[in-house]
């Protein structure tokens, strides 16, 4: 059965990639919650999708330059309503604390393409296991060179290749990276994929999948997860079909 995952939360609803955002897709019972995560100055890693602050708080400047106390200073959740004024952008580990205690699966997403942190590998892992949620965590990222080297980490946890361009033979090229998993843009699914990667023992999950149509075509094809913004839609819909 697909897979339903709350793309940052349940975003069309509240404030991404925050508590708010996190709790409605509890409560609307998604099975799996995807966030994003990014490294402080001080080497502490938060949830947010942007390298910039900008777009979802009320400031200005990258996350690299921040140290946690001055981002805890602003404010996550007024730019999308003003009933959220006061959210702030979660660290990982208050993330986890709140997690798991839940049933959720978690697929988080290292937000290392354009800037490659130093470490946030080997940091992210430390805290998957303090808080023992590896066994239900799916790593992914868009840089190659990070799947290899969290692969090196563990030979146990999921990791996904993200893409949104054409990569012939993905499959096998993201298991040669030690990818157990491909997650690609809607637009590049097609049923010779999914018989590809179901040759190379290789998870298909696709993203993001907000329109009854897609999903539909999502579910008959048999992706194993969809990443969406409305989860309460998501479940309707596979309950439909």
């Amino acid at each position: 059965m697909t897979m339903i995952i709350a793309h940052r939360g349940a975003s069309k609803l509240a404030p991404e990639n925050t508590m708010p955002a996190f709790e409605l897709a509890l409560r609307m019972k998604a099975e799996a919650i995807e966030t994003d995560v990014q490294l402080t100055k001080d080497n502490i890693p938060v949830l947010i999708h942007d390298e910039q602050v900008k777009r979802t708080t009320n400031s200005y400047g990258y996350i690299k330059d921040y140290h946690l106390a001055e981002l805890k200073q602003l404010d996550a959740g007024s730019w999308f309503s003003k009933k959220f004024a006061g959210a702030t952008i979660l660290t990982l580990e208050e993330f986890l604390q709140w997690m798991s205690d839940t049933p959720l699966h978690l697929h988080l997403e290292l937000k290392n393409n354009k800037i490659d942190y130093t470490y946030l590998e080997p940091i992210v892992f430390e805290l998957l296991n303090q808080y023992n949620v590896v066994d239900r965590t799916t790593i992914s990222t868009f840089n190659p060179k990070s799947v290899q080297r969290f692969s090196q980490l563990s030979s146990t946890i999921e990791i996904g290749l993200l893409t949104s361009r054409k990569i012939n033979n993905l499959a096998r090229y993201a298991k040669e990276l030690g990818a157990k998993a491909i997650h690609v843009k809607y637009r590049l699914l097609n049923k010779a994929l999914i018989q590809k990667c179901q040759q190379e023992d290789m998870r298909v999950r696709v993203y993001t999948v907000n329109h009854f149509s897609s999903m539909m075509r999502c579910f008959r094809l048999g992706c194993d997860g969809i990443f969406t913004d409305v989860p309460n839609k998501a479940l309707l819909y596979r309950n439909k079909f």
